[in-house]
């Protein structure tokens, strides 16, 4: 039983929630005090560094949602055509869709460190299609899914469908797992260090300071692919950067590459 049955159906859910939780996951993080203390650039950074004005990052965002929207309900329309008019999903019990969950994870984080990765080495795919995203040099929450249209459907849109495909998840789980996978990314691109107070950042290798290398122009552009939940990928293929974590005099972090 969940919240919403009776009112809306899980395939509704699986595709209006993740436009929901983006924004009000992100909202949380610049109705936040300034907490200048425990950013990762400081504002002055922030303002020189990020050339897009926000009403822009905000309806390249709106507009990928809206094709995700799109795909989204025309896949589960296709579902639903095959099935009889008779038939109900069944729900797994909690083991399998908790590994279900797990397998997701995985094909999300492949999928993602791929195609990541070859929009790097590609020259004109950089040059034309993902160096939008990296137009916004210092990362904050409602600019993480900030990208060129095609990249969002080949990468995130296209992800999210095979993620669900191969894990063979129904639309209920979808719900839990696209939910989860928007906050864990909106995490990463936060730019805040908070450790002690943030189990994602706790819990994952693949985290703020992680992602916030792979932002830095000159030397981490072309390591740390790895998106949004696990490192392995980058230490088998040689793309893993280290980094420390030292203290601004001025207050706040600073994540630095080796030397």
């Amino acid at each position: 039983m969940v919240f919403w049955e009776g009112y809306l159906s899980d395939e509704t859910m699986s595709i209006i929630s993740p436009v929901v939780v983006y924004w009000l996951y992100s909202g949380f993080y610049h109705i936040l005090p300034p907490l200048d203390h425990y950013r990762l650039h400081t504002r002055k950074e922030a303002a020189s560094q990020n050339v897009v004005p926000v009403p822009t990052v905000i309806k390249g965002v709106l507009l990928q949602q809206f094709i995700q929207a799109t795909v989204a309900s025309l896949l589960f329309w296709v579902n639903n055509s095959m099935l009889s008019s008779s038939e109900v999903e069944v729900q797994p019990p909690f083991p399998i869709q908790l590994l279900q969950f797990i397998v997701a994870m995985l094909v999300t984080d492949a999928w993602q460190y791929f195609g990541h990765r070859y929009m790097h080495q590609n020259k004109y795919l950089y040059q034309h299609i993902h160096s939008l995203h990296h137009s916004v040099v210092v990362p904050y929450a409602f600019g993480t899914f900030y990208n060129h249209p095609l990249e969002g459907l080949l990468l995130d849109t296209f992800g999210g469908v095979a993620s669900m495909l191969i894990s063979g998840m129904t639309a209920r789980t979808s719900v839990f797992f696209f939910c989860f996978s928007i906050i864990k990314g909106i995490d990463d691109h936060c730019g805040l260090w908070l450790p002690h107070y943030n189990l994602f950042q706790l819990i994952f290798p693949c985290n703020t300071a992680y992602h916030d290398i792979h932002h830095y122009r000159i030397r981490g552009i072309k390591y740390n692919y790895s998106q949004p939940f696990f490192t392995f990928w980058d230490k088998l293929y040689g793309t893993h950067m280290p980094y420390t974590i030292v203290k601004r005099p001025e207050g706040g972090f600073e994540v630095r590459p080796p030397k």
